[in-house]
């Protein structure tokens, strides 16, 4: 029934909720679960010149560190990725370059981490 699944996280708390139930999901239907992370360009390209880069590797090595969660976190084997872009479109993209049947996300987002 559902074969692909992709959760979709920013490593934000709010997104925990969101990743339990997807990965509670894709047990049930033994599906393949990719982790992905967003680089959100939009975030990077209205920050100052200056800091732009040290602000992308930050935001990447974050990333990582949100995707591992997931992973580790789960029953089955995980596929990691980190990408840059536009995360509503980037997330699109992924979710058709593997085929998945199921893209999880949560709520709110990681404006939503940095105002809290």
């Amino acid at each position: 029934m559902f074969d692909t699944l992709v959760i979709a996280t920013d490593g934000s708390a709010s997104v925990r909720r969101a990743v339990d139930v997807a990965l509670e999901f894709a047990e049930r239907f033994d599906a393949e679960v990719h982790a992905l992370f967003v680089v959100d360009e939009g975030e990077v390209e209205s920050s100052p010149e200056r800091v732009r880069e040290e602000l992308r590797e930050g935001l990447r090595n974050d990333g990582e560190d949100a995707v591992a969660d997931v992973a580790t976190r789960a029953e089955q084997p995980v596929t990691t990725a980190v990408r840059q872009g536009r995360p509503a479109a980037t997330i699109s993209d992924y979710a058709r370059e593997v085929d998945a049947d199921v893209v999880a996300t949560g709520t709110r987002g990681a404006t939503a981490r940095t105002a809290t």
